[in-house]
């Protein structure tokens, strides 16, 4: 067998950071140099290694499988054997290199170690391994600004990945007329087991105040229709607790491209089953939605929106990062560390949306505690019915994003060092 002489290897996670970080760099890297799979005979390789991380869903391999993209995808649940046993998990040349895109910046470290190849890291916020980085991308200046001196020399301000999210979302198909409001669940069963029930029942109470709303529901690509309706059947213990249930699924009709949820009351969910659903969204006037990366996308498109975390269910609520999010998993003392580590997370908490974060103040509105949907949808109306104040959010969520033009500089970074 003959050996490639290059590999590089992205390094991902979650749903949210493939489809705006992963998708559009492997893209752009195809279109500058031949690269395998989509050049056979290249001396090329892409390929993808997802590292363990508490919001995947564990689809996400097979969500990026069907871009067509790499030649390996290698998932998160293999990460472990692929560090002590690389040769068992494929062929591996012998110059290469690990670009970080999301998860843990120090799984990187350990696998461009392990491999021996050159390491780049994409800092959104920090770069917590410095030293052992032969380049970092950073989102902004702040984040150089935030090195050690002796480091600051590796560091190139690309830009905002995010940012050219915003861009690409223009191109899209536009929406009937109407005002639309954007409902987002989740991506992983233990946001939408919560999720979904609240957020169609919402939808029923809003129609109810605003009937000339509309809605529109972007299936992840980590997730099904089938998948969304059991999580507002029987199937879900949770569901019993709301009001609405779907009535049936109906297909598009002449001139429609969108599927519908139809619910027992009558409205009319829209479907958006291409990923991403950035075009669609960005034309959207506000947007429902859970925690997770999803808010940083909302954010790089200027969609207004707001955050909620209904905490009557904490049973269940074991979706956070990091630690304490692994802690609340532990199979026999899950259902009881999980509870007190949201408690804790709730009352000591500080922001939750990644605008809020980034700001360092309320952007966003964040409604956390035991909220019912009807005060979502009477809050949503209120939105709705102040186009001065939604403008003045969006104009806010626009300040925060860097300019287009990242993935470009993205990709430079990457050349240079596998040349």
């Amino acid at each position: 067998m003959q050996e490639a002489s290059r590999v590089v290897v992205l390094i991902s996670n979650g749903p949210g950071e493939l489809v705006t970080w992963v998708k559009p760099l492997a893209e752009k890297l195809h279109s500058k140099i031949l690269m395998k799979p989509r050049e056979p005979q290249a001396s090329i390789n892409l390929k993808l290694v997802l590292v363990p991380c508490p919001n995947a869903t564990g689809q996400e391999a097979k969500a990026a499988k069907s871009w067509g993209q790499f030649e390996q995808i290698i998932p998160a649940k293999k990460f472990w054997d692929l560090l002590l046993r690389p040769k068992k998990h494929g062929f591996w040349p012998s110059k290469g290199l690990v670009v970080f895109l999301g998860g843990d910046q120090f799984w990187s470290v350990l696998l461009s170690a392990r491999l021996g190849y050159r390491h780049l890291t994409y800092a959104e916020w920090i770069a917590r391994w410095p030293q052992w980085n032969d380049r970092i991308a950073a989102m902004s200046p702040t984040v150089r600004n935030r090195l050690p001196k002796r480091f600051r020399n590796r560091c190139a301000v690309v830009g905002d990945l995010m940012a050219d999210v915003s861009t690409s979302a223009k191109a899209e198909a536009p929406l009937p007329k109407g005002k639309w409001v954007a409902l987002l669940p989740g991506s992983k069963s233990t946001k939408l087991c919560i999720g979904v029930p609240f957020l169609f029942e919402v939808a029923d109470r809003l129609k109810e105040l605003f009937p000339e709303c509309n809605f529109l529901l972007p299936v992840a690509p980590t997730t099904s229709i089938e998948e969304l309706k059991s999580f507002i059947s029987v199937k879900n213990p949770i569901a019993a607790k709301y009001k609405s249930s779907v009535d049936r699924v109906k297909e598009p009709s002449k001139g429609d491209y969108w599927r519908k949820f139809i619910t027992k009351a009558g409205t009319q969910i829209h479907l958006q089953e291409n990923s991403p659903a950035h075009g669609s969204l960005s034309q959207c006037d506000l947007a429902l939605t859970t925690v997770g990366a999803n808010t940083a996308e909302l954010g790089a498109i200027g969609l207004p929106m707001i955050v909620i975390v209904p905490t009557q269910h904490l049973s269940v609520m074991q979706a956070w990062d990091g630690f304490l999010g692994l802690l609340g998993r532990l199979p026999l003392l899950r259902r009881f560390i999980g509870v007190l580590i949201s408690i804790w997370r709730i009352r000591n908490r500080g922001f939750l949306a990644w605008p809020n974060i980034s700001a360092g103040r309320m952007i966003v509105p964040e409604k956390v505690g035991k909220i019912t949907p009807i005060e979502i949808a009477n809050e949503a109306a209120q939105w709705l019915n102040s186009p001065m104040r939604l403008q003045g959010q969006k104009e806010d969520l626009q300040s925060l994003r860097g300019k287009p033009g990242a993935v470009e500089e993205m990709t430079k970074e990457v050349l240079k060092l596998l040349y």
